[in-house]
Order: C-alpha cells, then structure tokens, then sequence
C-alpha cells in the first residue's frame, strides 16, 4: 500500500509491472502510481511471489490502500499451493508476520552469509522488522556457533 505525501489525496494505478504469478525480487518496480503531482513506484518489500493484484490499471486508490498481494519467500511454482499473502507494502505489521511454520524473511546478504557460514536461516531468531532476519543476526548465529558447538549439535 502506498504512502502519499501529505498533500496528494489519491492516486490513479498506472502500470503493473509484474502479474499473479510472477516472480518478484525485493525492491523490484511491481506497480506505477499516478498522482496529480507526481508519479509513484511501489516496490517489492521481499523477495516472493505476486499472488494477487486487488487494484487494477485505471482504478483510483487512496494512500494506504492495497493494491495487491505478495507472498514474501514462495517461487513462482508453489504459489498456487500456498494460500497465506501478505500485501505488497505492508499495511498492517500483522499481515506480513510470518505465520508460524513459514521460512523466516533473510535480507538477501544474511541469506548469502548463512549459507558460507553452514548456518540453517530457520535456526535463526530475526530481529529485523516484521521479524525479518538481519546480517547482524547471520553474524550472532555465526558467534554462537563458533563459541558453542556442543549446543549447536543437540
């Protein structure tokens, strides 16, 4: 859901970039704004899935709207089998917590440096926003690790 500057009441959908199903990156272009002052991007918040879009082109939308849904960590294959969304800006804290079960949310350099480092990215406590698992959190696991690895075994 967009954020609007103070003085903009509502906006116009102009372009979608991607359609359900598509594959999104985080801080990939998914949709084009138009305002009476300027024209906003709405970028992915993670990597995942657009599953599905709620506002079409030339529908009007208000700032906090939802425009559609992404399903934060899911690939273009099991998006249909996967039923939890959460929306494509974050509304709600809520909505894009991960539910209990699903894969923590890596920013994509914590992800790279677990994987170096042996490290299960499920094993990790996220402290970023919305739980999110950080790069300082990678490196606290990673010194945990190294300083007990009796307990990490159990």
């Amino acid at each position: 859901a967009p954020t609007f500057p103070e003085s903009v009441a509502d906006g116009t959908v102009a372009t979608w970039h991607k359609q359900p199903g598509d594959a999104v990156k985080r801080d990939e272009l998914i949709v084009d704004i138009e305002t009476d002052k300027v024209v906003m991007e709405v970028l992915a918040e993670a990597d995942g899935v657009l599953t599905e879009i709620v506002k079409n082109e030339g529908d009007t939308v208000l700032s906090g709207e939802l425009l559609g849904k992404l399903e934060a960590g899911a690939t273009a294959a099991a998006a249909p089998a996967q039923a939890a969304a959460a929306p494509a800006q974050a509304a709600a804290p809520t909505t894009a917590a991960s539910a209990a079960g699903e894969e923590p949310i890596l920013a994509p350099a914590a992800r790279k440096m677990a994987e170096e480092n042996g490290i299960n990215p499920n094993s990790i406590a996220g402290t970023g926003k919305d739980g999110r698992v950080t790069k300082e959190d990678v490196v606290a696991a990673i010194e945990a690790k190294k300083s007990a690895p009796g307990a990490a075994a159990k």
